[in-house]
């Protein structure tokens, strides 16, 4: 049975195009000529991401990738204008990164309503109506419509979480998790219980009106493993849901299944958060020994910590406090200094974010290059000239060549050195480059 959790995923975005502009002459009785009267298409949708707490998982991208937002309507007689397309607002989790295919980050959106537009939609076609000038008295042709923009991204989820837990395998987590909050992870007595993970919602205090509660989340990381910084395993995996928490809780394991000793685990498990990102051992956290009921018995069967001095941590000097989340020992005292950390972190600077690189439309200024024995013209304005024209009729041609003529597609051809016989590209249109024409 597959995993309900999914935090890696891909997705395929399409803007809607556009709709086509019309042909049209006015058809009116005793008017032997009437002028143009072509609509302009409607403009295609857009596909937006956007962060909402209704989700906690990637998983409705896994077997349905595609995400199309609606087209325009085409251009119609008597100056109709087509509608325009629905836009599609497709909700993922908070926390969601969003990534190009190069890996470039696009856009990280951390809180509820965070909005990213993952693809534009295509501008409709200019009706043949908007083409009437004194040279041209009944233009017979109109733009066709521009293709909406279309891209596979990337999508990766890191929780959003105040309080994360960091431990091996089988360490207690998921038992704490259950204990202080509402969540039921999965809990058996092997490792690995945990493969995905969980967050559980805690309210410490409110017991009167002079004690505000507070509430925060906590993260039942899924337990690391020595060498989780270099991949090993699922260390990546895991260790970025660590990144986003505002204070780390380590647990070292007291019980005798570990077989290391507790400040030995803690010692590997801060190393590897170092060696993932140093900068999370700048976080506040608390260290605890955990599962203390399970502490190896001392000669005569006496535990080596009685069940009333368990929060002392006395037993190893390392551990803030020791708890055991079956009895329940030490809970209080956890959950009280939790508290405190996360409202001092919350009142600090917000965590820092994964710098955004913005990729910018094309430029709207034209720039040529030479390819081979021709030149390329590139440029927003002269490809979407050449694209949403129908080159095939003799005055819509004329048309694409002033219109390239007044961006500076000839001057510039000029100056990048063209000569009579090129041949010169723009989009689809390949032509023989003539000076003054």
């Amino acid at each position: 049975m597959a995993s309900a959790f999914v935090d890696e995923s891909q997705v395929h975005v399409k803007g809607g195009n556009g709709g086509a502009g019309a042909v049209s002459f006015r058809r009116e009785a005793h008017v032997s000529r009437g002028g143009p009267d072509g609509g302009d298409g409607g403009k295609g949708g857009s596909v937006y991401l956007e962060a909402t707490t209704n989700l906690a998982s990637l998983l409705s991208f896994v077997d349905h990738p595609h995400r199309r937002a609606g087209d325009g309507g085409h251009g119609g007689g008597k100056k109709l204008h087509g509608r325009n397309g629905a836009d599609l607002v497709v909700p993922v989790p908070v926390g969601t990164i969003v990534r190009h295919p190069n890996r470039d980050v696009l856009a990280d959106l951390t809180s509820s309503g965070d909005r990213y537009m993952a693809a534009a939609g295509g501008r409709g076609g200019r009706g043949n109506a908007r083409f009437l000038s004194n040279r041209l008295r009944a233009p017979a042709f109109a733009e066709q419509a521009e293709l909406g923009e279309e891209h596979w991204l990337s999508l990766e989820l890191e929780l959003m979480a105040d309080v994360a837990l960091v431990g091996f395998p089988n360490a207690g987590k998921s038992t704490l998790v259950s204990r202080i909050s509402a969540a039921k992870p999965k809990i058996a007595d092997y490792p690995f219980t945990t493969l995905e993970p969980h967050l559980g919602v805690v309210r410490v205090g409110g017991t009167s009106r002079q004690d505000a509660a507070v509430e925060f989340v906590v993260a039942d990381i899924p337990g690391l493993i020595e060498g989780a910084s270099e991949g090993r395993g699922l260390g990546h995996k895991f260790l970025r849901h660590v990144e986003r928490a505002r204070v780390l809780l380590v647990l070292a394991d007291l019980g005798e299944d570990e077989g290391r000793a507790p400040s030995e685990q803690v010692r590997i498990l801060l190393e590897e958060l170092r060696r993932y990102r140093p900068e999370l051992l700048e976080r506040p956290r608390i260290i605890v020994g955990s599962r203390a009921d399970r502490r190896p018995a001392q000669i005569g069967g006496t535990p080596a910590v009685a069940p009333a001095q368990v929060a002392d941590a006395s037993a190893d000097p390392g551990l803030d406090l020791e708890i055991s989340a079956v009895t329940g020992a030490g809970l209080p005292q956890l959950l009280g200094r939790l508290a405190v950390l996360v409202e001092e972190a919350r009142g600090e600077a917000p965590l820092p974010r994964q710098a955004t690189v913005v990729h910018r439309p094309e430029p709207e200024g034209v720039t040529v290059s030479r390819e081979g024995s021709g030149f390329v013209v590139a440029g927003r304005e002269a490809a979407r000239a050449v694209a949403v024209s129908d080159l095939t009729n003799p005055d819509a041609l004329e048309h694409v060549h002033r219109r390239l003529k007044r961006i500076g597609v000839d001057r510039a051809l000029a100056r990048a050195g063209a000569h009579d016989g090129d041949t010169v590209h723009i989009g689809e249109l390949s032509f023989t480059y003539e000076s003054g024409r």
